[in-house]
């Protein structure tokens, strides 16, 4: 049995926040999953001033001002405008749902994909607004766990294939070919899609994909990196995929950073970066906040009856496998099953063993010292 979470048909966009409990929700799309050094320091200083002086680093690889109170919206759009963070046209910004590889380098093929799917952004039909797209062609690909709806990933040998999530095999695709590819495949979701289907996965478990997107099998999903030293930079994690703009700030200035590579894991990379101690973000493999995942919480969500990140923090020692504390059943932080997930109602904890956070509890109405105390 399961509970039916409520949950909202789109996402906060910056020319469309939402509002939570703390204000509006001003969400940030990087291009190419990268933003440069004066963007980083810009985007720091918007939320600083206008915000609650921290950023959200989203399952989506896409950041949030949080806390923005309504009348300060407009001048929030012109300093992102001004930053370049901006798309001119608002309905293309609401349409840039793009997933991008965090490793990929200046004229190669994964920027060149990227760059031609945005160009062509106004080709694509009237589609649901969490519907997604990956560009995952770096030589392994990473992003196949992670929310996308249509897919282009990398073979063994180098070859680009097209997947439709939820599908086991997909199409090979030569580069020319492959957004004209990718822009037909969403034309077919547009035109078989269901009422209330807003994802590629929930179609195919009632309609069967075309026979001309299946046949080839993907190359298996890589592990993701640690943290620490990586490349040419410093690969870092998020608590929570929340970083204090002030901190961040300072470690661009400490690190010496030219650049921030966002991923959807709630890690990111700065480019050119000489690794620095800080208490503010995670540098080591192994740290258990990995694997821990907390919505904003009460009071920061009105949907929210409990707190949820400074249990998060307490628990994750004890907890063997993922965690996912979140404050209500619609499991915003966290869309898969977790080893270990909590639920808050009514100022209480629901408990559900490997599974989502709208899934039947095995245990209600636990209070944080009986999680904690190990008495559930």
């Amino acid at each position: 049995m399961t509970i039916a979470p409520s949950v909202k048909g789109w996402c906060p966009g910056a020319y469309r926040p939402m509002m939570s409990g703390d204000g509006l929700v001003v969400r940030v799309r990087p291009r190419l999953a990268r933003l440069g050094r004066d963007q980083v320091l810009g985007l720091c200083a918007v939320a600083q001033q206008f915000g609650n002086g921290v950023l959200d680093l989203t399952n989506r690889a896409n950041l949030q001002i949080r806390g923005v109170r309504e009348e300060d919206h407009e001048a929030v759009l012109e300093a992102l405008n001004a930053l370049g963070l901006l798309d001119a046209d608002p309905a293309l910004e609401g349409r840039r749902n793009i997933l991008m590889t965090p490793f990929w380098r200046a004229g190669n093929v994964s920027q060149d994909l990227a760059t031609e799917l945005m160009s062509r952004l106004g080709e694509l039909p009237e589609l649901p607004a969490k519907f997604g797209f990956a560009i995952d062609t770096a030589p392994v690909p990473l992003l196949r766990n992670d929310p996308a709806d249509i897919r282009l990933e990398r073979l063994a040998d180098g070859q680009i294939i097209l997947l439709a999530d939820g599908a086991g095999t997909g199409r090979i695709v030569d580069q020319e070919a492959a957004i004209d590819a990718v822009i037909e495949l969403a034309r077919w979701f547009a035109a078989s899609t269901r009422t209330g289907v807003r994802r590629m996965h929930r179609l195919l478990d009632l309609i069967d994909l075309p026979s001309a997107y299946l046949g080839t099998a993907p190359a298996p999903v890589a592990a993701h990196p640690d943290p620490g030293p990586l490349a040419d930079g410093y690969f870092l994690g998020a608590p929570f995929g929340q970083m204090d703009a002030a901190a961040l700030t300072q470690l661009m200035t400490d690190t010496g950073a030219t650049a921030l590579r966002v991923t959807p894991w709630r890690m990111f990379w700065l480019e050119g970066a000489t690794p620095v101690p800080t208490t503010d973000f995670i540098t080591t493999a192994g740290d258990p906040l990995l694997h821990a995942n907390a919505c904003a919480g009460a009071p920061g969500c009105a949907s929210a009856s409990v707190s949820t990140r400074d249990l998060a923090r307490l628990l994750a020692p004890n907890v063997a496998g993922s965690l996912h504390v979140s404050g209500c059943s619609k499991g915003c932080a966290h869309s898969r099953p977790a080893a270990l997930t909590l639920v808050g109602r009514d100022g209480r904890f629901d408990l559900v063993r490997n599974g989502h956070a709208w899934d039947e509890p095995d245990q209600k109405g636990l209070s944080p010292e009986q999680l904690l105390s190990g008495t559930q």
